[in-house]
Formats: C-alpha cells, structure tokens, sequence
C-alpha cells in the first residue's frame, strides 16, 4: 500500500468516525439506581438530559442517599454512554484500539 493509499484510507475512517459521533449523539441511554427510584438519560455525547426521582425517594432528612443515587445513576448513564460509542467506534477501526483522546 502506497503512502496515498494510505492518507485516502485514513480519510475515509476519519469521515466513517465522524457520521458516528453525529449518529451517537443522537442516541438516548437510558439508566437507573435504587430499583429504578432515579433514572437518567444521557445521549452518545455524554450529555445528562433528564433525570427523574421518584416522590418517595425524596426525603429532607437523607438526602445523602438521594445524592448517591443521582451520582449512581448518572455515572452509570455516562458508561453506557461511552461503551456504546466505544463500540460502535471498533467496528470502523477494526478493533485497532485507537482511543484518541478527546474524541469520544
């Protein structure tokens, strides 16, 4: 393979990559914490849109427990989020592990 070869291949992975973090965007993850009593959404950018508590979670005197379950449902949104981008990205690399920095 010739250095052009080469640079049209790398182009075409790069565009390839690119309709994927625009298609991941798009997607909607959806996960939860204390039996479903807090469920997010999260989208393939890793952006938190919803969060959701349940009433009887909500109670003035824990709100420690409340707070962990927003951090539990949240982070676990945000790793959904990331694998499925992270796959989907394998599938264009051919498995290659290019895992830039910045880029999803």
């Amino acid at each position: 393979m010739n250095i052009q070869q080469m640079m049209k291949q790398a182009q075409k992975m790069q565009k390839k990559m690119e309709e994927v973090q625009e298609e991941a965007a798009k997607e909607i993850i959806e996960a939860s914490a204390g039996g479903g009593m807090v469920s997010v959404k999260v989208n393939g950018r890793q952006e938190l849109l919803e969060i959701n508590i349940e009433d009887d979670v909500i109670n003035p005197e824990d709100k420690d427990m409340l707070s962990d379950l927003i951090i539990a449902a949240v982070n676990e949104g945000m790793k959904k989020a990331h694998d499925m981008v992270q796959e989907r990205m394998s599938e264009i690399t051919g498995g290659m592990g290019m895992n830039i920095p910045g880029m999803f």
